[in-house]
């Protein structure tokens, strides 16, 4: 494969290899995915070549087991049972579209808007997350008759030709000429512009929401106007981050008063990840648009946008949408089971209690080690911000980019965020157990430890 230099020259993609220079047990595989593939990339100097999943536990082609981290695609567990059971089940039974009259769609619909706000009672069916997200727009766009988005900086939404001008963790020249978008300061308040102190930290949520008059100012004397304001409610790329408590309330009055629509990305904050059924409830106010993916299906690719019923009927009469795929008996069957089997588990009260654990022991870790800077985030989506000094939290992205591989020795597989590629991501499959998290305190302990010696002894 040939090098792809945008990855190369992205911190936050450092744990990810796209040169073919591998260090590879796995050398025909690759080479036989490079004859094929275009733009792809694999995550490790040494890939995994896995086989098997079951839980929280991947298995690779030498029968190494790996404690899974990174994944929030298998939400419920990998191979999950009845999420499995039900996909079989209605694949012999019947797949088509949804404009045929059938049950499946219909109570996936009705058990899908059971876990949201009321007003929040339609549902659209896609089949990924990009999907979901360009409909939100589509529809926000059509219903307040604007053209402007605001975004986050360093924000990654999807793939597709808008999604991608939307996603400002891409570089410029994958962005191209964006007049209609404008990017605003995550909530950081850990290294942004606004900090926590514990003189002014009431005052966070509305100096963060202020920055956003700017933005729609911009977009207004282009004559974009504001269509949505389009967020993630964990803010992933960013280093997972735990915004002030009133920040989307105030920042809704805003796009509000400016003829826009709130959207909230729930791809990585969505179905329990983060202690509440959406990430969007952390904050107690509720969004105009939802969209969903890869955790609604728990492998199976599903993704969903909601919205109120008098946003859907205006944007119905005016457009036209239909996705051969999306809603479909089986994706449908696999979207209810998921949504069951996270009601039958309690899966909002575990996240909340083993989530808290997970918080506790890195807090803990933080004293050994004092390369962690700060750990953030909710529930089972945690960040650790790495700083070569705590006074001055400049970012350890070089010894960052180390640790995903060597927790991988351990077998422990973790990802890498945040705009300066510094920030370990901790985010596994929601069914994760205590003794999961002490195995993956002890192994990054050990990394900590030897990189730490390693430098100290260069």
């Amino acid at each position: 494969m040939k090098d792809n230099s945008t990855l190369s020259n992205n911190p936050r993609m450092a744990h990810i290899h796209a040169n073919g220079g591998h260090e590879a047990k796995e050398t025909e595989l690759i080479e036989r995915r490079g004859k094929h593939f275009a733009g792809s990339f694999l995550f490790y100097h040494d890939p995994v070549h896995l086989v098997r999943g079951e839980g929280v536990y991947l298995y690779d082609a030498q029968g190494n087991e790996y404690l899974d981290f990174y994944n929030n695609v298998q939400s419920m567990g990998h191979a999950n049972p009845k999420v499995v059971e039900a996909i079989r089940e209605q694949a012999g039974i019947l797949t088509t579209h949804t404009r045929y009259l059938n049950e499946k769609v219909i109570e996936f619909a009705e058990e899908a808007a059971s876990t949201l706000p009321d007003a929040l009672e339609v549902c659209l069916f896609v089949c990924t997350g990009t999907e979901a997200c360009e409909l939100a727009v589509r529809i926000a766009r059509s219903v307040t008759g604007s053209n402007g988005l605001i975004v986050m900086e360093n924000s990654y939404h999807g793939n597709s030709k808008l999604v991608t001008e939307m996603s400002t963790a891409y570089p410029e020249t994958l962005r191209g000429d964006t007049p209609h978008i404008e990017a605003i300061e995550p909530p950081n308040t850990y290294r942004g512009s606004f900090r926590l102190d514990g003189d002014n930290d009431q005052l966070l949520g509305q100096q963060y929401a202020d920055l956003a008059e700017s933005a729609i100012d911009k977009l207004q004397r282009r004559d974009q106007g504001l269509a949505a304001f389009v967020c993630d409610s964990i803010f992933d790329s960013n280093g997972a981050l735990d915004a002030p408590q009133d920040y989307f309330q105030k920042l809704s009055d805003k796009v509000h008063s400016a003829g826009g629509l709130m959207i909230a990305d729930e791809v990585q904050a969505g179905v329990c990840r983060t202690g509440t059924f959406w990430g969007f409830e952390q904050y107690d106010f509720v969004p105009d648009i939802v969209f969903t993916g890869k955790p609604l299906g728990a492998g199976f690719p599903v993704a969903a946008v909601f919205t109120t019923r008098q946003i859907a009927d205006k944007w119905a009469s005016q457009d036209m949408y239909f996705n051969t795929f999306g809603g479909n008996p089986v994706a449908s069957a696999a979207g209810k089971a998921v949504l069951q089997f996270a009601k039958e588990q309690n899966m909002t009260e575990h996240v909340q209690a083993v989530g808290a654990y997970l918080q506790t022991q890195l807090v803990e870790l933080a004293d050994k080690h004092p390369i962690i800077g700060n750990v953030q985030g909710k529930g089972l989506f945690l960040g650790i911000d790495l700083v070569k000094d705590r006074a001055t939290r400049e970012p350890a992205s070089e010894l960052a980019a180390k640790i995903p591989d060597a927790m991988k020795q351990k077998g422990v597989l973790i990802g890498l965020t945040g705009a300066f590629g510094n920030c370990l991501k901790f985010r596994p499959p929601l069914v994760v157990e205590k003794p999961d998290i002490d195995r993956v305190i002890v192994a990054l302990d050990e990394v900590l430890s030897e990189l730490s010696d390693n430098k100290d002894n260069r």
